[in-house]
């Protein structure tokens, strides 16, 4: 049996039921949820890497998109969008060579 002791999307204890596995469940803590959240990121991210897929990269999607609900995030839309006008995006695939 493998161990886990992480954050899950809402409906899988749900999935666990139907399929008769134990489990022990509770909420996190605000700040629990922020560590989790960033701990998430960082495991879906590494997924995608791998697998280049659409799946993964909607995993990493999500988290992102809870992260954006936290208070010391819920200003990241208006940063993005302020970095867009002054920098740009990534639209022209431009790449740079040069030495740092």
């Amino acid at each position: 049996m493998k161990k886990y002791n992480k954050l899950v999307r809402d409906k899988i204890p749900e999935y666990l039921d139907e399929k008769n596995i134990l489990y022990e469940k509770r909420i996190a803590s605000e700040k629990e949820y922020r560590t989790e959240l960033i701990k998430k990121l960082k495991e879906e991210t590494e997924e995608f890497l791998v697998a280049e897929e659409p799946e993964e990269l909607a995993d990493v999607i999500e988290v992102v998109e809870a992260l954006k609900k936290l208070p010391e995030y819920f200003e990241v839309e208006q940063i993005q969008l302020k970095k867009l006008e002054k920098k740009g995006g990534f639209e022209h695939r431009i790449i740079l060579k040069g030495e740092k």
